[in-house]
């Protein structure tokens, strides 16, 4: 019988998947007790024909492709089909430490009632995953690793697992977030509502490969300001309002950096040199998408 099941969105990201996959299978946990399903918007890049090729020598890897509107369907389907009794969530542009499965098994068969969430590194390259692979006093983390518990905010599921029944008993993803960002934390939400605490795991480490342009952070924020708009009016909770930054302080900053056009262009300029005035302008826009999304 399957104890875990890794649940992995992707599309057309065949070249990460190519890195991805061997370090999944590359694992300390026997393979007989895990699988990788391999939940596939429809890609046109070649991933099935890939995949194809890895399931003849790795049957407990199984591509499952539909026309999904996005990361929550995809998770869901993969859900729906998952064996095992602990399902893993990793995305397709992360890099899997050989004990991450193995260790996240540990924590659920020690404790019930959990979801676990463990370390993510962050990597710009794969030449910087090797480096910090093998450096871990360079890797940098979100969380001391003596917290042990987190709270919705941080349900990451980039390195994210919950008891299959768990997961089915909260009502799984909300397939309504279709665009960039929130439907993890709005299902962390939900499972930390129902009862379950999520505990931190940094023993569960996985390295996520990811250099994305300035601007196209920029567009990528916008659209998670309109998934907080989306979230707050299926949970009108202070608390999600507080933690998600739409506040009336963060809103009146906004307006009054609007009507300084040069001090956002100077920003904006200085964006590539300066994680201040990057941070900055991509905060400015994932307010612009929660403004814009409460207009509408």
């Amino acid at each position: 019988m399957l104890e875990l099941s890794v649940v992995i969105p992707t599309y057309n990201r065949l070249h990460e998947l190519q890195r991805v996959v061997p370090s999944l299978l590359d694992q300390t946990l026997a393979p007989g007790a895990y699988e990788l399903l391999i939940c596939d918007s429809n890609s046109n890049d070649g991933t099935a024909d890939y995949l194809a090729g890895v399931h003849a020598k790795h049957p407990n890897v199984r591509h499952l492709p539909g026309a999904y509107t996005g990361r929550a369907m995809a998770r869901n389907a993969g859900i729906a089909q998952a064996q095992g009794e602990v399902v893993l969530f990793n995305d397709s542009d992360i890099i899997a430490d050989p004990q991450l499965i193995e260790t996240h098994l540990q924590r659920h068969r020690a404790q019930r009632d959990i979801a676990v969430v463990g370390w993510e590194v962050q990597v710009r390259s794969y030449e910087d995953y090797e480096y910090k692979r093998d450096h871990p006093q360079e890797r940098g983390s979100l969380h001391p690793p003596t917290r042990k518990k987190l709270s919705w905010l941080y349900f990451l599921t980039g390195n994210a697992s919950v008891r299959r029944e768990d997961l089915l008993r909260a009502g799984s993803f909300d397939e309504s977030f279709t665009g960039y960002g929130h439907e993890d934390l709005e299902l962390g939400y939900r499972l930390q509502r129902a009862g379950l605490t999520i505990v931190y795991e940094p023993r569960a480490v996985n390295y996520h490969w990811q250099d994305v342009p300035h601007e196209d952070q920029v567009e990528k924020m916008k659209l998670a300001g309109r998934s907080t708009v989306r979230f707050y009016r299926k949970h009108p909770d202070f608390a999600v309002k507080a933690n998600l930054g739409m506040t009336p302080v963060s809103l009146g900053l906004h307006s009054a950096l609007t009507r300084m056009p040069w001090l956002l262009g100077y920003f904006d300029r200085r964006a590539e040199e300066s994680k201040f005035a990057r941070d900055l302008i991509q905060q400015y826009y994932y307010v612009s998408g929660i403004k814009g999304a409460l207009e509408d």
